[in-house]
């Protein structure tokens, strides 16, 4: 039951994705970070499977920067979209992807972007959207609350409005989720929203108990 949302303001980006890695029935761990750093001003939010999602977000993002490195000029946001839409398609004709992204980031010229791309690599720029099953309760609350330009607390108050309503709507929700923000200073981890901590490490070791059938038996001189 993964989630992703996004949404641009003015001056900058949000994106916002769960951190639950499940595996059938079972949540792994609630710490998992779905929204990589491509480069200094650039964020790439992915769903899906979990081995599909780290192989190709892994890989668009060496060779962005295998990009930066040999021509000495980062890709903008549009183009960073395109040539991962570009990589996605040709992929679904060998061996398909099942991903689904939101991509962020802020060019000089341009501000802050916003690109939707599913694993069908249909892709859209938009202001504000949203993946996933908490997409269905989500999007009605951006539809009704977004403002074009809004300022950071308010996109905050929007964002924290779509986490609790993705917490008590969806049947089994996730519990934390981690928000992230691109802007002129770049791209960087903004805040997290817990309910669910995961322990560090194995379990304390308890002190074996003593059966209240065992005997005292001593040895006698």
């Amino acid at each position: 039951m993964e989630c992703i949302f996004g949404l641009v303001g003015d001056g900058f980006a949000l994106v916002v994705a769960d951190t639950s890695q499940v595996q059938s029935i079972v949540v792994q761990k609630t710490n998992e970070d779905k929204i990589m750093i491509l480069d200094s001003h650039k964020l790439l939010g992915v769903t899906g499977e979990s081995g599909d999602r780290v192989q190709f977000s892994e890989y668009i993002q060496k060779n962005i920067l295998l990009y930066q490195y040999k021509n000495g000029i980062a890709l903008s946001t549009s183009a960073a979209a395109n040539f991962t839409r570009g990589e996605l398609a040709t992929a679904l004709r060998k061996n398909p992807y099942q991903v689904n992204m939101m991509i962020a980031g802020w060019d000089k010229d341009v501000g802050p972007s916003l690109y939707y791309l599913d694993y069908i690599s249909t892709l859209h720029k938009l202001e504000k959207g949203g993946m996933g099953y908490g997409a269905y309760f989500l999007l009605s609350l951006m539809d009704r609350y977004f403002e074009k330009n809004m300022s950071l607390e308010k996109a905050l108050e929007l964002v924290d409005k779509c986490i609790e309503e993705v917490r008590s709507r969806l049947v089994v929700s996730p519990p934390n989720f981690v928000i992230k923000i691109v802007d002129k200073d770049g791209a960087r981890e903004h805040s997290w929203r817990r309910t669910v901590e995961d322990k560090q490490g194995p379990p304390p070791t308890a002190a074996p108990i003593a059966s209240p059938m065992a005997e005292d038996i001593s040895v006698q001189s």
